[in-house]
């Protein structure tokens, strides 16, 4: 296996993992949205903070720190504009909003002068038709608050992913993704005392939903999430990530025991498609 395939897998992996967190954040929203982001992250930063000491190598500190905090503000805004937009739309267009980021990328990375081949383009297009079908309800096209909240929300995650590109290569991974934890932790905690009256009731009792969504889905993830961009353009990268909806609605119908669709099956095949072909060898497009 090359090493452009091993890092695919990671990117894959992560998308999996966050997938599977669906179900603990469905299970942790007894709590409000900045009390659940804010714990979470920054046990996800002190997780990583005693591997970094035990792993850390000679990448360059004052690049992971920056990029780090950077990735932190578009983390912060994102995952909590995610929360509170779940809570105000249903769960389907949710998932289909998110995942919008996939195709947010290559727009804005095409502004950033970066070159994206046509099989790409065409891999966006079946994945925004896959990410349709997979979440497709009769709710029609109508659009709240919440669809609002999360469309801002699948921007600032497209830019947390531009961002990473932008250090992958010079930083520290663990470092950079601890980091991130933290100023997102820390902002969120400071949201939750302006704007919520946070119950230790409460937090104890979603203590495995938390506890698995910051190890996991936040130290884990991420920090895979930054390692494998260093050899996976942005754009193609977002198409991974898109098997996220996949991950989730899969997890939904094993632990949730909700029903899927024929049509939804066929949104991840296209999801599926569009993956594979964006990964296609570039000697064998025309």
């Amino acid at each position: 296996m090359n090493t452009r395939a091993k890092y695919n897998l990671l990117l894959v992996f992560t998308a999996m993992i966050w997938g599977s967190a669906f179900v603990a954040q469905k299970s942790g929203g007894t709590i409000g949205g900045f009390t659940y982001n804010g714990i979470r992250t920054l046990l996800g930063g002190l997780v990583l903070i005693p591997v970094y000491f035990l792993l850390r190598k000679n990448k360059e500190m004052k690049s992971s720190i920056i990029g780090g905090i950077f990735c932190g503000l578009a983390l912060f805004i994102a995952s909590n504009l995610q929360q509170f937009g779940i809570n105000n739309t249903s769960a389907s267009k949710a998932g289909f909003i998110t995942s919008l980021y996939a195709i947010i990328v290559p727009f804005l990375s095409v502004f950033l002068h970066k070159k994206i081949r046509p099989i790409v383009w065409l891999s966006v297009v079946i994945s925004l038709i896959g990410l349709y079908l997979l979440n497709y309800s009769a709710e029609g096209l109508s659009i709240n608050i919440g669809d609002i909240q999360l469309m801002l929300c699948a921007l600032a995650f497209a830019f947390q992913i531009l961002i990473i590109d932008h250090y992958s290569d010079h930083v520290n991974g663990v470092l950079m993704s601890a980091t991130q934890f933290i100023v997102s932790g820390i902002l969120s905690i400071v949201c939750m005392f302006l704007f919520e009256k946070p119950q230790i009731n409460a937090i104890l009792a979603s203590w495995w939903p938390i506890v698995y969504a910051g190890v996991f889905s936040s130290a884990i993830a991420y920090t895979l999430q930054i390692v494998g961009q260093r050899y996976v353009p942005p754009t193609e990268a977002s198409l991974i990530f898109c098997l996220e909806s996949v991950f989730s609605l899969l997890a939904g119908t094993i632990f949730l025991h909700e029903r899927m669709k024929v049509i939804n099956y066929i949104g991840c095949l296209l999801i599926f498609i569009a993956v594979v072909l964006s990964q296609w060898p570039k000697k064998a497009e025309c």
